[in-house]
């Protein structure tokens, strides 16, 4: 197998700084849960922000095995802080949003220069990403239903507190 086209690889580097981003992106966001005792809400970014840097590590990895060379850049600091726990869910869902159209961006490029073993390998983050959107989406509606009720947000607490430890990704 052929090693990565410089383009590829500039784009695939590309994709580890925003997965970074949102690791430290959803680090900030637990923080800001923790600030206000949430601490479920606070655990379930928790939990995001190591998945998105299991998804680093399979990029990571993915560049050596191709023969490439990984070159990380600055990574620009996150927000700290949010209007309430709706906004910073719906600020989330939109990160994901953006993350989904970068991934299809990189299909493309993949797609266009005929390298089928990353066009195969971006699938599966396709396929990731419609369930990270699909999970933010899923608190966003219960906390617009909670309307910030005292109450609500108690339960949603414990709920989000449940939230199992993320797995481990695959490396290629």
């Amino acid at each position: 197998m052929a090693t990565l086209s410089q383009s590829i690889t500039d784009a695939l580097n590309g994709q580890i700084g925003a997965e970074m981003y949102s690791a430290n992106l959803y680090l900030a966001m637990s923080a800001y849960f923790e600030s206000l005792d949430l601490p479920g809400f606070g655990h379930w970014m928790r939990v995001q922000a190591r998945e998105e840097q299991a998804h680093v590590d399979k990029l990571f990895g993915y560049i050596v095995e191709r023969g490439g060379r990984v070159a990380l850049a600055q990574i620009e600091a996150p927000p700290l802080e949010w209007g309430s726990p709706l906004a910073a869910f719906e600020a989330a869902y939109d990160h994901e949003c953006e993350i989904s159209q970068r991934i299809h961006d990189l299909v493309g490029l993949a797609h266009t220069e005929k390298d089928r073993a990353t066009e195969s390998l971006l699938r599966w983050y396709v396929d990731e990403q419609v369930e990270e959107e699909a999970s933010v989406d899923r608190v966003v509606k219960m906390l617009r239903i909670g309307d910030n009720q005292p109450v609500a947000m108690l339960m949603m607490d414990r709920e989000l507190a449940a939230r199992p430890a993320a797995v481990a990704v695959e490396q290629v």
